[in-house]
């Protein structure tokens, strides 16, 4: 017997790239059908979960932050980080931080990460430390087949035809050259790019763009992951880079 639905089914599937952004998550989502995406307007979504429970909800969210973490500190962090560097060389490896252990999900101060982390944390981790304890409170293995983690830098080396990319993301020209980019790459990107959300940034709105477009490849299922034979972490979720 065929299993009930509920409504009509839509004749396109909702993708998100999710990038952490000041008061939330911003999303860059499109509609996807066949070979054709259509960007929508991007907006800030306060809480991740508001992003799982989506209605109509998202085939694809490719998002920008730690799934799966280490429960003890390890030189240079997940082998999926290791991966993405050598894949990235220098100088953009440096843009791969590595994820904290989850026992320093729960620090209060910097200093107590750092000692939780085996004595080293990037600042950049730190910033970021609630967001990615927001993500692992509501991550489930069975999320991973919806949610997947990938990084911005890697699907500019994508974009970019393997080739890495010349200048920081935060300087005019690391923007413009992202922006170049992807108006050549991702149709109807203009409308992610072009729009204007209160403290969001062109570097975080080029980095969500970029991030839905490895989720159009996710979708399309053609992707690569970092490392092919991913970690698995004490809550069973796979430690992998997707790209």
């Amino acid at each position: 017997m065929r299993a009930a639905t509920h409504g009509a089914q839509l004749p396109y599937q909702l993708l998100a790239g999710v990038v952490p952004a000041r008061g939330g998550w911003l999303v860059a989502s499109a509609k996807w059908q066949g070979a054709t995406i259509a960007p929508q307007e991007p907006e800030v979504i306060g809480e991740f979960i508001d992003i799982l429970d989506y209605k109509p909800a998202y085939r694809v969210i490719a998002v920008f932050t730690p799934i799966g973490l280490l429960e003890e500190p390890r030189a240079k962090g997940r082998s999926c980080e290791r991966e993405a560097r050598r894949v990235l060389g220098v100088p953009r490896a440096s843009a791969i931080a590595s994820a904290p252990p989850r026992a320093a999900l729960a620090a209060s101060t910097y200093e107590e990460a750092v000692e939780a982390s085996g004595g080293h944390l990037s600042p950049i981790r730190w910033r970021q430390i609630a967001k990615i304890a927001e993500v692992d409170k509501v991550i489930a293995p069975y999320w991973q087949r919806t949610v997947f983690e990938v990084h911005p830098e890697l699907s500019f080396f994508q974009l970019a035809e393997d080739r890495p990319l010349r200048y920081p993301k935060r300087t005019q020209v690391g923007i413009e050259e992202r922006e170049e980019i992807l108006r050549a790459r991702l149709p109807g990107a203009e409308r992610i790019l072009g729009a204007t959300l209160p403290g969001v940034s062109k570097s975080q709105l080029n980095d969500a763009a970029a991030c839905l477009w490895t989720a159009r490849r996710i979708a399309a299922r053609t992707v690569s992951r970092l490392p092919e034979d991913p970690e698995w972490d004490a809550l069973g979720l796979r430690m992998e880079i997707v790209r």
